[in-house]
């Protein structure tokens, strides 16, 4: 499978292009999808968990017990229960954001979609959500699955980062713009 991006090429990249390989062979990439959003809204609700993915001090079979006992609680499917021992097992549990990140990608591409990350100061509602990816759609020429993320820095605005194209409308570019425009 051809990715664009070179997924491939970092080490998150390639664990989750496996995992991928993985779940389109077992026809779970929707499951396997499901069940890495729920870890990535667990890591996001849990400051323990998120905790223990980037601590060094916990070890493998530490993180193995705690994945083994996260599993069940979060409804993930076997293939990614499995992953996640994998991933304990190879102390590799801190490449666990990226990795759902790559994995996102390449379901989308499979889905044939492009991935836009956008970053917004406060979250967006559904009806937000719902027009932004209409405005992509039209730009991209393709179904558009967004990462969102949200950074109070940015102040206001919004910032997409479309394939190779980045469109800041943040607030915080706009003041840095005036300020140079002001020193001369």
């Amino acid at each position: 499978m051809e990715t664009s991006g070179g997924i491939r090429a970092s080490l998150a990249g390639r664990y989750a292009s496996a995992l991928f390989d993985l779940a389109r062979d077992k026809k779970q990439i929707d499951a396997v999808g499901r069940s890495l959003g729920a870890l990535n809204q667990a890591l996001l609700d849990s400051k323990e968990f998120a905790e223990l993915i980037g601590s060094p001090l916990v070890s493998r079979e530490e993180a193995g017990k705690a994945f083994a006992a996260l599993a069940p609680k979060l409804g993930l499917d076997p293939v990614t229960t499995n992953f996640l021992g994998v991933l304990a097992r190879n102390g590799r549990k801190n490449a666990l954001r990226p990795i759902i990140r790559a994995y996102g990608r390449l379901a989308s591409e499979h889905r044939g979609e492009t991935t836009a990350e956008v970053v917004t100061a406060r979250p967006l509602n559904d009806d937000q959500i719902a027009a932004l990816k209409a405005q992509l759609r039209v730009r991209a020429g393709r179904d558009v699955t967004l990462e969102t993320e949200v950074d109070p820095n940015i102040l206001g605005g919004i910032v997409v980062m479309l394939g190779s194209q980045r469109i800041d409308a943040s607030i915080r570019t706009k003041l840095n713009r005036l300020a140079l425009a002001m020193k001369g």
